[in-house]
This record gives structure tokens, C-alpha cells and sequence, in this order.
């Protein structure tokens, strides 16, 4: 063995063998196998998530490439950093000599073994080779625990490893300006689940065999309980809004929020709808200029769940269109942009956008590539001033550069950003409903006979096909063109009450003098649907009709969020909707029974698709670009 390597090795075992001090020089920091208090015992308390341990390329002790991730996830990661010729008796021998003495004590308890891992990765990769490491950690090497010592091909791959883990250090120098083959480093240990979550890290002061195990041991607890609970937990509210506000209306209300951290997802194959639409839908119209490919979608959902793609860097498509929401925003009767700024409509879903022959709601726009740059350049919404200062934000990003090549042959641009995002958008379509299997599937016993009741009266009396188009080969509930009915009039025009009725807490209410609210309050902008678009008055307080699909799970209702539940909307209709010389004639009172209510409610909630948890999961698992 190298004789500088065996000094160091031979100081970091010596530290071993004391109660972590050595005979001269600066007193290490105790790592005996006592502690001066009693440690709590392991899960009695919790160690926070600090963030995300970042991934990097590494080599290991027979030269071959790894990645950091391909290391983490199955069991419980130690990770230091080091350099094999340190001498410094706080530094490198000491957090090698804790992990050493660590390895020992878990020699009886191997089940406890068998899910931890020991990475040491070297800041040196000039000196540590990938032969110096092994020579290194061959003294360390012995059955029952694995311990995997790294280096790294260079310098400037080893940076951002550094920086990631703000891991800080500074080559030393002799007066004569030469590198003395020292550095000068702040000594940490990353504790790492299985989740790839940092739950702790250790200085000097804390690094202590006793606490390590405790710790590693209480995050294990926590990964079973975590396991425990998902299992008894609905699995639907994996996949619904995670502060769920349903009820939140009645006194009785209980909380049923969900942990970000229990929110995780798998991957899926989003062209499945493509080459098979679900039953109940018709072919995925796709654009001859855009055909689809995998790799096309997987970089539009990149750049959808994307918050660079904001002026300040905070705000994605996904934050307006949430996905656990129906890809609408539940919380909010109107959206909001970055910085709080109001928009003054409500959020519309995107499941089964692909087949929307008119865009936004006073269609506006006609093709979801161009649709995009809308809300990228709107001030109130992803804010940015210029399509040249989204695309050098894109540009100066190196993860996209690639991407871009790889996809579209160029770099990225105003025509090939808005094609990616748009082949994501364009996988997010869902049917396969229960009325889906019903009607179309022919499973007389797929729908109720509450909901056949609603159907019934969905294309009778209620008349809401004439809107809402079902075919006897598919349903899109929409017939794509756009009504007023008098919600936009009534919002414009309508008399402004004194008071308005404020909801505090669950079940509770205020009234609020009008007045007061206004003396805070942006004023209202006005809103003239499609007459904005053509300046024609017959046009004035026009929206474009929704897709019914999914319908349960995308409240608010209507293109100002006004009507919150879907029996608010139904109430509406039934009343003949707000009277205004521009009315669409056929909306009129429908003379609906309490029943008859009841029934059309249940055939709306019969049109969630089957695959919705799908794609939520697969949103949950997409990468979530929030820095520079």
C-alpha cells in the first residue's frame, strides 16, 4: 500500500481504538462509544426531510461509471466525503473511523445491516484514483456491511457533487504558490433514506457512532410506519387535491390533508391513449407537423412542470393546472399567477385537450402549440416580457440543450418549445367511465339506475346534450362552439350586493361590508367573453362549452369559478340560467324535480375516467426544475 495511504488509514483505525482522541496535536471530537447523555431511543423522535440528495457520476474502485442515485433507494446511505492523505485528526480519519466503528457494532445486528449502505467518496480525484481508493478502503473491508469507497473522473465532475451537497473546501498552498496536496474542508456526513431524502447531517461535534445507529434506525421506523399507512390509506386520496376542502362548507369538516412526501408516483406510458383512445373517445387528433414520440412527451412534461419557465423562476403550467385537481385548480374560483397577481378566470382542465378545436374560454386560440406562449408572456400569470427571454432561460439551461437536439435536430425555439409542451398536453386523455362501459361497452350492469336515470334526462328534458354532444360512437360532451348564459351578464351587469358572505373556517361565515372589501381589493377587470375576441356585440358574454369528462373532479364551475359544486350548476340551469338580451335560447327553465337533480348529479359523476390516477401518478413522478 501506498505509505501515505497507510499512515492515513493506520490514523484513522488508531482513532478507532481510543475514545476518539488522539496523543498529540488538536483533540479530535469524542466519537467514544459512551455518550455524556442518554440518546433517545430510536423512533420515539423525527428527523425531518432537509431535501433532496442530488445525484452525480462516479466511479468506483475498479474504474467503472455509477451515478449516486443508482447507489441510494433500496437501502439507508452514510455519505462522506474525503481524501485519502488527510492527517487531520478532525477531518477525514475521524469520519472514516466512525463509520468504521459503526460497520462493527452492526456485526450483530445484520438485519439492520443489510439495509445500509457506506459511501465515501473522495474530493481529490487528481491523487484518489480509482486504484488509490481501493487501496484505501481495503482495510475497511469486511463482511456483513457494505462499504463502497468513490472517486470521480475530475475536478469539474466532482463540483457539482460539492456544490449540491454544499460540501466546501480549498486547496492549500505553500508560499511558494504550490499545491501542498492538503485541503482545507468542513468535515460532514449526509444520512440518506431510502427515499433519496436527506434526513440529517453531521459536523464534527455530532458525528457519534451511538447517534448514528439511533438515527438510521429511526428513519427505517419511519419508511414502515409510512409503508403501513399508505397501505390503510384510501388510495383515492393519493390521487385528490391534497388538502382536500371537500365539505369544508359544513361545521362537521375534518382535514384529510396529505404529506408532499406521500405523494410520490410512477412513470407511465402516456402514448397508451394515443395508439388506443380510451373507450368512449374517438381518434387523438394530432397535427401532421407534430407527430408524437416518446421522447417529444417526456420533454413537454419536463418543461410543463417546470417553474424556470416563470419570470422569477416559482410558477409551472402544473401550478394552475394541478394534477391531483383534474389539471384544474380546486382551491381557487379564479387563477393566480406569479407574486399572488390575479387573472380573472377560472382554470380549465386539460384532460382530453387534444380534441378542443377552440382554446381558452373565449377560444381564442386554435392549436395548443401556439397556446402556450400565452400564459408564458401574460403578466399575471407565468409573467416572463419577451418569447426571447423565455428561450435564453431555456437555453442557458444545460439540462435542455440536449433535450432539444436530441428531439427536434436544433436548440430550443419559439415553434419547437410550444410543439413539446402541447405532445405532453396532448397524452392526458381519460374515458373509459363507468357510463363509457355502459353505453358503449354495452355492460348493462356498469352504470346504476340512479345514473341511467340522469342520462335519461341528460338528453331529454334537461336537454343538455344539445350542448354537451354524445354520439353513438364517442362523447366528447362538448359540441366545441360557445353560449352565453348569463353567468358572464349577471357578473358584469348584476347588482353588487352590500355585504358579502365570507366563509372563515369550516361551517363558519361573516358578512363583510362590500365597501371594505373593495377598499383591499384590485379592481374587478370586466369580462366580455368571446365580444373581446371579435368585437362583435352578439358576442358579448360568450364561453366556450366544456367537456363534461372528468367533470367531478375539476370544481369551480363555469369560466369565473362562480358555482362551486355541481349541484350549484344544475340549480343554475334549472332556473333558466340569467336572463340578458343576449341569451342563448336554448337555455330556459327545465323544471327539474329534487329527484330528477339527484339523478343528473349521479350520470356527472359517472364521467371520471378510469385511467385518472394514472396520470396523476405519472405527474407525481415528473421532474420538478425550481433552480437555475
Amino acid at each position: 500500500m501506498n505509505s501515505v495511504l497507510l499512515t492515513t488509514a493506520l490514523l484513522a483505525i488508531s482513532l478507532i481504538t481510543t475514545n476518539g482522541y488522539a496523543d498529540s496535536g488538536p483533540a479530535a471530537s469524542p466519537s467514544s462509544e459512551r455518550l455524556e447523555f442518554i440518546a433517545p431511543e430510536p423512533g420515539t423522535y423525527q428527523l425531518p426531510v432537509l431535501g433532496t440528495a442530488v445525484d452525480g457520476a462516479v466511479l468506483d474502485t475498479e474504474g467503472n461509471e455509477a451515478a449516486l442515485h443508482d447507489l441510494m433507494g433500496d437501502k439507508v446511505v452514510l455519505l462522506s466525503f474525503i481524501y485519502a492523505t488527510c492527517s487531520d485528526v478532525n477531518g477525514c480519519p475521524l469520519a472514516t473511523s466512525v463509520l468504521h466503528k459503526i460497520k462493527s457494532r452492526l456485526k450483530k445486528e445484520p438485519e439492520l445491516a443489510k439495509q445500509l449502505r457506506l459511501l465515501t467518496l473522495s474530493f481529490n480525484p487528481e491523487h484518489d484514483t480509482p486504484a488509490m481508493m481501493k487501496q484505501y478502503g481495503q482495510a475497511f473491508q469486511e463482511p456483513g456491511v457494505e462499504w463502497r469507497f468513490l472517486t470521480t473522473r475530475s475536478e469539474r465532475q466532482l463540483q457539482p457533487i460539492l456544490d449540491s451537497y454544499k460540501q466546501t473546501l480549498e486547496k492549500i498552498y505553500d508560499d511558494q504558490g504550490r499545491f501542498t496536496g492538503t485541503f482545507s474542508h468542513i468535515l460532514r456526513v449526509y444520512l440518506i433514506d431510502k427515499d433519496k431524502q436527506l434526513r440529517n447531517i453531521y459536523s464534527v461535534s455530532f458525528l457519534q457512532p451511538e447517534t448514528l445507529i439511533n438515527d438510521i434506525k429511526t428513519v427505517l421506523l419511519a419508511g414502515k410506519k409510512s409503508e403501513t399507512q399508505s397501505i390503510k390509506t384510501d388510495t383515492a386520496a393519493l390521487y385528490a387535491a391534497g388538502d382536500n376542502k371537500n365539505h369544508y362548507e359544513r361545521s362537521d369538516y375534518e382535514t384529510h390533508s396529505m404529506a408532499l412526501t406521500d405523494r410520490t408516483g410512477q412513470p407511465a406510458d402516456l402514448l397508451k391513449t394515443i395508439r388506443q383512445p380510451p373507450l368512449g373517445l374517438p381518434a387523438v387528433p394530432v397535427p401532421d407537423n407534430n407527430p408524437l414520440t416518446a421522447d417529444k412527451v417526456n420533454l413537454g412534461r419536463k418543461l410543463f412542470y417546470d417553474r424556470r419557465l416563470s419570470f422569477n423562476n416559482t410558477f409551472s403550467c402544473a401550478m394552475c393546472h394541478v394534477p391531483e385537481q383534474g389539471f384544474a385548480s380546486n382551491e381557487m374560483a379564479t387563477a393566480v399567477g406569479i407574486e399572488g397577481r390575479t387573472v380573472r378566470r377560472n382554470t380549465p382542465t386539460v384532460y382530453n385537450i387534444a380534441y378542443a378545436r377552440k382554446l381558452f374560454h373565449d377560444g381564442r386560440e386554435n392549436a395548443l402549440e401556439q397556446q402556450i406562449w400565452l400564459p408564458l408572456l401574460a403578466h399575471n400569470e407565468m409573467g416572463n416580457p419577451s418569447i426571447g427571454y423565455v428561450l435564453d432561460k431555456v437555453k442557458s439551461s444545460a439540462d435542455y440543450n440536449e433535450l432539444f437536439k436530441k428531439v427536434f435536430g436544433k436548440g430550443p425555439d419559439m415553434e419547437s418549445l410550444g410543439m413539446a409542451i402541447a405532445s405532453y398536453e396532448r397524452t392526458l386523455n381519460s374515458a373509459n367511465s363507468v357510463f363509457d362501459r355502459w353505453y358503449y361497452g354495452k355492460d348493462p350492469q356498469a352504470l346504476d339506475a340512479k345514473a341511467q336515470r340522469g342520462f335519461k334526462l341528460f338528453t331529454g328534458k334537461a336537454n343538455c346534450s344539445s350542448c354537451h354532444v354524445v354520439t353513438a360512437e364517442h362523447a366528447l360532451f362538448t359540441d366545441n362552439s360557445l353560449h352565453n348564459t348569463g353567468i358572464g351578464y349577471a357578473a358584469a351587469m348584476g347588482k353588487t350586493e352590500d355585504a358579502q358572505r365570507v366563509q372563515v373556517a369550516p361551517g363558519l361565515y361573516v358578512d363583510v361590508a362590500a365597501q371594505l372589501i373593495d377598499s383591499v381589493s384590485e379592481i374587478k377587470p370586466n369580462d366580455l367573453g368571446r365580444y373581446e375576441i371579435t368585437q362583435n356585440p352578439d358576442d358579448r358574454w360568450k364561453y366556450k362549452t366544456p367537456s363534461l369528462r372528468n367533470i367531478s373532479l375539476t370544481a369551480p364551475y363555469m369560466h369565473n369559478g362562480s358555482l362551486g359544486t355541481l349541484r350549484q350548476v344544475i340549480e343554475f340551469y334549472n332556473k333558466g340560467g340569467v336572463v340578458n338580451e343576449n341569451l342563448d335560447p336554448l337555455i330556459k327553465p327545465l323544471n327539474l324535480t329534487a329527484q330528477d337533480m339527484d339523478d343528473l348529479e349521479a350520470f356527472l359523476n359517472a364521467l371520471t375516467g378510469d385511467n385518472v390516477r394514472e396520470l396523476v401518478s405519472d405527474a407525481f413522478a415528473a421532474p420538478v426544475g425550481d433552480a437555475e
